[in-house]
């Protein structure tokens, strides 16, 4: 039997929800790999919803798990029927609705709150020693939950090719150490088993963006 993989998504599409491209690329590589994904989102309403053509909120209202359903060709769970015994690892990918959805990091940067559900999935695999898997905005989650913890989202210098570095300063701030990576590295915390790689972070062509999360799967697939 192949390693069995808890994938936690937050709703479809990169402004609102989980980042379409990183989610696909999380299950091609589970698959490459001989893991069983699980794929798994919490049933709530979203923060807002996100017209994805012109970039602005409106009035619709929507649901994570429903939306996140789309990512999963319907074969999802609830978050709240996740079963840490059963698995042997998680990995969250990223887009803004990890920090609307699964948090409120989009509001209140370090001063967030994590959603009870997420956080105490990512305590619970910690607890049982088992590797997370983080990329794009994602590592935030295990910057405010595992104080000292070792993470990338890239680099901490904001220039064109790197636009949302600042993000790197603020987990400094909660006591994490940020380490630099390329688009296609990932980072190994291998004390607290957290790998983690940039992914959309980065203006990168989407098969680097690819790759890099072909590594972190490749690597929690590994220490799972």
């Amino acid at each position: 039997m192949g390693k069995r993989v808890a994938v936690v998504l937050a709703g479809c599409g990169v402004y609102d929800g989980s980042e379409i491209h990183e989610s696909s690329a999380v299950l091609v590589h589970l698959s490459r790999e001989g893991a069983q994904a699980e794929v798994y989102a919490p049933d709530v309403d979203q923060m807002h919803v996100v017209d994805h053509v012109r970039g602005q909120p409106t009035q619709e209202k929507r649901n994570v798990l429903v939306e996140s359903a789309r990512i999963a060709r319907g074969n999802i769970k609830d978050l709240a029927k996740l079963d840490v015994k059963g698995l042997d690892a998680l990995i969250i990918p990223g887009g803004f609705g990890v920090a609307k959805n699964l948090s409120t990091w989009a509001t209140q940067g370090k001063n967030c709150i994590v959603s009870k559900e997420v956080e105490d999935v990512l305590k619970a695999f910690h607890a049982a020693k088992k590797p997370i898997g983080l990329c794009c905005i994602s590592p935030v989650l295990a910057a405010k939950i595992f104080p000292g913890c070792e993470l990338t989202v890239g680099h901490d210098t904001e220039c064109e090719k790197w636009p949302y570095a600042k993000t790197a300063e603020t987990m400094k701030e909660l006591g994490c150490k940020h380490v630099n990576k390329h688009v296609t590295e990932i980072h190994v915390d291998a004390k607290n088993k957290l790998v983690t790689t940039s992914a959309f972070m980065c203006n990168a062509p989407i098969h680097e963006i690819y790759d890099g999360i072909g590594k972190m799967v490749k690597e929690v697939v590994r220490l799972a």
